[in-house]
């Protein structure tokens, strides 16, 4: 049986991978004309675990750095037509037949087959067709990383990260983590550019991380692209091309559905960050944040409402989104004076219309 082409293992594990955390907490500067103030200005850092204030409405309000561990990843770019050897074990793994894939794969893997070691692993690792065996998902992911296999060396990271089925070792996690990175494998490219930035606080981390997350983001990671946006708008000493690109980064990451990267953008055009002005398109974006659940997006909109910035005036709606900030405990002072301020009917209005709110 041949060894199964590289190309299928970047397809295996896109649906399963684990993010360490949500792109780098990078602020911009709120500029002197903003028309709605930019997320936090606090120094960068890897992990936020504070709720924001209506002062400093972070980008992660709403959906928040943990909350995106084992979030399912964008689809990755179309690829072309692949005209070598057709991977039986992979083949029935794709088509949902686990049991044949295990069957196909488990000959291989004694013989020391990296890929056919990683299928198995992720088969008892999710328990597909099988009784999941965290124990030996972790046996076959760690002979599949020794074995140099890049989405194993990623898998079994995360696993000695987490010391689920193995002891921890946080020592021997870095090492392959970066080792996966420095394999290509694009979830392991984000990871690794956060342990970076985590051991290298500043601007040192983050142009140590910015070639990983670049890798990362071509391949179609959100976080990254994302990450790679605020670098590219805040980091000093860049080339001035790469600078002209943030906002493009963070469409794209903003496109592929982070309500963080929706949020960070309506604010970008609403206050023409990285490129012209656009207050329609700044509060379509934050629209579809808010309507995603996005606290500080909700936030941000009622201000929208009530200033007709890219919309027509609407007190009901700003109340509205005013009131459904307010319950996930968003306090803005301003709001507060703006809604005791409309009538009655209009409160009523908005209360009613918060209470049918479902997120989209």
């Amino acid at each position: 049986m041949p060894i199964p082409p590289v190309r299928l293992l970047k397809y295996l594990l896109a649906s399963t991978a684990v993010l360490v955390a949500a792109g780098p907490d990078v602020a911009l500067a709120q500029a002197p004309d903003s028309v709605i103030s930019q997320p936090g200005t606090g120094p960068a850092s890897t992990f936020r675990t504070d709720r924001p204030s209506a002062s400093r409405a972070g980008p992660s309000d709403g959906v928040g750095v943990f909350d995106r561990m084992g979030a399912k990843l964008p689809d990755l770019p179309p690829e072309k037509d692949y005209k070598g050897p057709i991977d039986e074990a992979y083949g029935a793994f794709q088509r949902g037949y686990y049991l044949t894939a295990m069957d196909k794969a488990l000959p291989r893997a004694q013989l020391g087959d990296p890929a056919a070691q990683t299928l198995i692993g992720e088969i008892l690792s999710q328990g597909l067709g099988v009784k999941k065996d965290v124990k030996n998902a972790a046996f076959w992911y760690g002979k599949a990383a020794e074995g140099g296999d890049a989405a194993a060396m990623f898998k079994y990271a995360l696993i000695l990260m987490e010391g689920e089925g193995v002891p921890r070792d946080k020592v021997k996690a870095d090492d392959y983590m970066r080792k996966a990175a420095e394999g290509g494998n694009p979830s392991a490219e984000f990871n690794w550019a956060q342990l970076l930035i985590a051991d290298n606080p500043g601007d040192k981390g983050l142009k140590l991380a910015l070639p990983f997350y670049e890798k990362s983001a071509e391949q179609g990671i959100a976080d990254s692209q994302y990450a790679v946006a605020q670098i590219y708008a805040t980091l000093k000493d860049l080339p001035e091309e790469k600078k002209q690109l943030a906002r493009e980064w963070m469409a794209r990451a903003a496109r592929a559905g982070f309500d963080t990267a929706q949020l960070d953008l309506g604010i970008w055009l609403v206050n023409g960050v990285g490129g012209p002005k656009d207050y329609v398109k700044g509060f379509e974006w934050l629209k579809l944040a808010a309507n995603g659940g996005n606290v500080a997006a909700q936030n941000k909109l009622a201000h929208l409402y009530i200033n007709a910035i890219g919309t027509a005036p609407n007190p009901i709606e700003a109340a509205k989104w005013y009131v459904l900030s307010r319950r996930a405990g968003l306090a803005d002072p301003a709001l507060e004076d703006f809604y005791l301020g409309i009538e009655e009917d209009q409160q009523k209005a908005a209360i009613e219309a918060a209470n049918k709110f479902r997120r989209r």
